[in-house]
């Protein structure tokens, strides 16, 4: 009877999955800020706001996008200095990082509402453990 039990219980334990997965939840906030682009570097946008007095400075990598306002991609060459444009970006400690930079065909007046809008999105990820 003892081996009996025994046995099932060994089987009990291998029908277990092999590895349990955890889920480990991460918040990343992206903020948004139109303006005008005043500079424009190898990996740097300084983009000056109707509502700031200082020009925002963003890091741009290469998985920065480039898109008009209809969500075509523009190359990274026809964007220059003077063009209006609404940076989508994250914070990296002190770094503000553009994810996206969205060229405008029309500028902002003064009359009008900043745009400054931040939303968290929920990253969750599987990693295996064993």
């Amino acid at each position: 009877m003892r081996k009996i039990q025994s046995l099932t219980l060994a089987l009990s334990l291998l029908a277990l999955p092999c590895s349990l997965y955890a889920q480990e939840q991460m918040s990343v906030t992206t903020t948004e800020t139109a303006g005008t682009i005043s500079e424009l570097g190898q990996d740097t946008i300084v983009v000056r706001s109707e509502t700031s007095s200082s020009p925002m400075r963003y890091s741009s990598t290469q998985s920065t996008t480039y898109v008009d306002e209809t969500g075509t991609p523009v190359s990274v060459e026809t964007v220059k200095s003077g063009l209006p444009v609404t940076v989508y970006y994250t914070r990296d400690g002190n770094r503000l990082v553009a994810d996206k930079v969205v060229v405008r065909k029309t500028t902002t007046t003064t009359t009008e509402a900043p745009i400054h809008t931040e939303k968290q999105t929920r990253t969750t990820t599987a990693t295996e453990s064993r």
